[in-house]
């Protein structure tokens, strides 16, 4: 899954194979219940109650990775849905349209899936579109769905590229004046908790994090020079540039909400580098993002209800929304 500057060695990529099969490993887990926010297919939160039955519950609000493509849907982080629920949270799985090989890229002649082996990452504008959404409509559909959830008290917390959404979604009202997922005000949130996130689009790109797939989200160019600032890293690209601005969360600082990173050291698909660039650029902005690295940690065992991280996880969680 990786095409990176300095490849990971054997032992790293069989640990790193290891761990994804142990998190793909667990069965997917029926909500409760599921609601539509919107009219496509892919428009729906999936609900999960607190197995304890306790009312006054706080609301994680879980933003699902897989570099936005197609072929990873909420499914996959179902197990971590329903273990967080009995952990005592009320869980709302949120999906959104991904890229896919029938996603045109968005650019005139331009072939879907250039430059790279997989399906386009992400769809513009849906993508945001749809988390958008699904985040403004959260405390009405939760309110109906899931009586028990206190909407007064909404952690998002996502992974990946989920993790991505997750900080993008806290941010809104920093966006460009003019962007059509403004908000005239911070999002009512207890806090952010992004896991192993694809935080800092400048140094992702420069990682080749994904397969390219942060060019691919902003319908850039295949191929851009790698740099250090925004106009280097996409290579000059006009189009790539100017979407960042409205989609990149590290330039869309200080969020005035308390966030939360856990990234493992082990990261081989998105490396720590990303969250850490993500966590300076909020300090050069006079914000303090906590960021917790986890030892011998990759990439999967984050979402991975048998591992050890996920309690950490849930502990992060814990602490913002109680």
């Amino acid at each position: 899954m990786t095409d990176f500057p300095g490849s990971p060695d054997s032992a790293a990529r069989e640990r790193d194979a290891a761990e994804s099969a142990s998190a793909f490993a667990h069965p997917a887990v029926a909500p409760d219940r599921t609601a539509a926010y919107g009219d496509h297919p892919d428009q729906v939160v999936d609900f999960y109650a607190p197995r304890d039955g306790r009312t006054g519950a706080p609301l994680v609000v879980l933003l699902h990775g897989g570099a936005w493509r197609s072929p990873y849907d909420r499914a996959h982080v179902s197990p971590l849905a329903d273990f967080l629920a009995r952990r005592g949270f009320a869980v709302a799985n949120v999906e959104y349209r991904r890229g896919g090989d029938d996603i045109p890229r968005q650019r005139d002649g331009a072939e879907p899936g250039a430059g790279s082996t997989g399906p386009v990452a992400g769809r513009w504008p849906e993508t945001f579109d749809d988390v958008a959404a699904a985040l403004d409509a959260m405390p009405a559909l939760a309110s109906r769905e899931l009586p028990g959830a206190d909407v007064r008290r909404i952690v998002v917390s996502g992974h990946s590229a989920g993790g991505h959404l997750a900080l993008w979604a806290a941010a809104r009202h920093v966006l460009p004046e003019g962007s059509p997922w403004r908000l005239p005000a911070p999002p009512s949130l207890r806090g952010v908790v992004a896991l192993a996130p694809i935080a800092d689009f400048a140094t992702a790109v420069g990682l080749g994090v994904c397969g390219g797939a942060v060019i691919q989200l902003l319908g850039g160019e295949a191929g851009s020079v790698l740099g250090g600032d925004a106009g280097s890293a996409f290579g000059g690209d006009a189009v790539a540039v100017e979407r960042a601005a409205h989609a990149d969360p590290g330039v869309l600082l200080p969020t005035g909400i308390a966030t939360a990173i856990v990234h493992g050291v082990e990261d081989i698909v998105v490396p720590p580098a990303v969250s850490e660039a993500y966590v300076d650029a909020a300090a050069r902005s006079g914000e303090t993002v906590g960021l917790t690295l986890l030892g011998g940690v990759g990439h999967f065992p984050l979402i991975d209800p048998s591992a050890d991280a996920c309690a950490v996880v849930a502990e992060e969680l814990a602490q913002l929304a109680w």
